[in-house]
């Protein structure tokens, strides 16, 4: 699955976005720091993003991952938001994420 169809998959609802528009997506160059500011971005629904819980507690997990620690406390705020299969969604499309190699995890 190519970034594109992976980002239709993982973030949003696009019947909602007008046609030509995009979302912004995780990119391999985001650090943990930018990760969080996307993360903030769908958890307020600002920047163009819609309000998407699991698409914002799935790149603060990505931002966690990559070091932020104000993005393991806004997951953990969210997490007790959402129920049990929206945080397993959440967790199971960041692990998309990063098997497609979209965002790179330092070794």
């Amino acid at each position: 699955m190519n970034p594109q169809e992976l980002a239709a998959h993982e973030v949003a609802d696009f019947d909602e976005m007008a046609a030509g528009d995009t979302l912004p997506l995780p990119t391999p160059d985001m650090d943990g720091d930018a990760l969080f500011r996307l993360g903030m971005m769908y958890s307020t629904g600002q920047g163009g993003c819609p309000m998407d819980r699991v698409s914002a507690h799935m790149i603060f997990n990505l931002a966690a991952m990559k070091g932020s620690v104000e993005a393991r406390v806004y997951r953990r705020e969210m997490s007790q938001e959402m129920d049990s299969d929206e945080i397993s969604e959440a967790q199971r499309a960041a692990r998309r994420w990063i098997d497609s190699g979209v965002v790179k995890l330092a070794a």
